[in-house]
């Protein structure tokens, strides 16, 4: 006897997708996968994500959040040039601080992204502290499907 599978019977990401009330998304990953990988390239897959998987409200939120961390993240990296640039006139103890101002920031940013990754794969919407009620605001208000592609009728 071999065991065939009840072709009426929910999948399992059918039945996860049913149980938590949330529409299907148009990457078709589960949404803890979609979430961490919005944050895997940064703006790109926030931006692909933002738009594939715009319907469901927990990839929408992370997608979001990785849009606004990496421009943060830009925003910090030409501040932290500037103020190196500064630096860089003050002989060997402002090379020092400069260079531990640099490494310090990357080691933030890189344990930062691990740890949005890794909550958003937990199911958490950790919201970063300054940018998070502001990513939620903007999570919320573009909700939503997206608008119909193609000519109207």
């Amino acid at each position: 006897m071999t065991d065939t599978p009840d072709p009426g019977a929910p999948t399992p990401d059918s039945a996860s997708n049913q149980s938590s009330g949330t529409p299907p998304g148009g990457s078709g990953l589960p949404e803890n996968v979609a979430g961490a990988l919005s944050y895997l390239l940064g703006p790109i897959t926030g931006v692909a994500f933002f738009i594939i998987d715009r319907p469901r409200a927990f990839v929408r939120f992370h997608a979001v959040q990785a849009i606004a961390i990496s421009i943060a993240w830009v925003v910090l990296a030409i501040i932290l040039m500037v103020l190196s640039a500064i630096l860089g006139f003050i002989p060997i103890l402002g090379w020092l601080v400069s260079l531990l101002l640099s490494l310090g920031l990357s080691l933030v940013g890189f344990v930062l992204w691990l740890w949005l990754m890794w909550q958003a794969y937990q199911g958490q919407e950790w919201e970063v502290p300054g940018l998070g009620p502001h990513v939620r605001r903007i999570a919320d208000e573009s909700g939503g499907a997206a608008p119909p592609s193609g000519p109207a009728t």
